[in-house]
């Protein structure tokens, strides 16, 4: 690829499934796909493991996950029959954390959440994007407002990659559709009203007529993110 364009351009003329293989195929060893587990994520891994890509798929432990979202990583696993590889936060950094604003301090403030999701899941993703070119993510511009100007491939400036979102355009009920057909394994947790899956402590059910992001961090009025996607 000359350059980024180049690349974005053959990327938005190919299917989900297609722009993985392309990626693969353009940089070997060096695609990583980050994992949280959830409907999208699921779709994405299924689709990267029927054509046995050499991607590596990760997901952050941040040791506040649901005990479902646990279970479900270990039956992806066997259903697909790869390994997804688990970073998580620095001992110490969870530590001092604590210390400082003590074990639910997250609820206190917005700058205090957003230290909880900088040592538990920023920090380890960039241990985990170290070394590669392209980073693939199960972002859908439908999610939520702050969403709808993210482009299929975009150039990540705080991890110095590429950031390739195959499912950008993907509906929820595209999304769902194509779970129930392939058969692809999904958190229990998706049929309680629970539609973005992050951190126990941090997540609720969505309510009638919210967005797809509403139930993260709940009791904040800023935009719903954690610093994983700053743009």
């Amino acid at each position: 690829m000359k350059n980024l364009h180049e690349l974005a351009t053959r990327l938005d003329s190919l299917s989900a499934s297609d722009g993985l293989a392309l990626v693969a195929d353009l940089f070997p060893e060096k695609v990583t796909f980050s994992s949280s587990l959830g409907q999208e994520d699921q779709v994405i891994t299924a689709l990267i493991a029927t054509q046995s890509l050499p991607i590596q798929v990760f997901s952050l432990d941040t040791g506040r996950l649901f005990p479902e979202t646990l279970e479900l990583l270990a039956r992806t696993e066997g259903r697909y029959r790869l390994k997804i590889q688990l970073y998580y936060p620095s001992t110490d950094s969870v530590e001092s954390l604590v210390a400082k604003n003590g074990i639910n301090g997250f609820y206190e403030s917005v700058e205090n959440r957003k230290s909880c999701c900088y040592v538990r899941k920023v920090e380890p993703l960039k241990r985990a994007l170290a070394g590669k070119y392209v980073w693939i993510t199960g972002l859908r511009a439908e999610q939520s407002a702050n969403r709808t100007e993210m482009k299929r491939v975009e150039w990540d400036e705080a991890n110095q990659i590429i950031k390739y979102n195959p499912l950008l355009d993907w509906t929820y009920k595209q999304l769902l559709d194509y779970i129930q057909k392939e058969k692809i394994p999904y958190n229990p947790l998706h049929d309680k009203g629970f539609i973005s899956i992050g951190c126990a402590p941090c997540t609720r059910a969505v309510l009638p007529g919210e967005d797809a992001r509403a139930g993260r961090w709940w009791w904040e009025e800023s935009k719903k993110e954690c610093g994983l996607h700053s743009r």
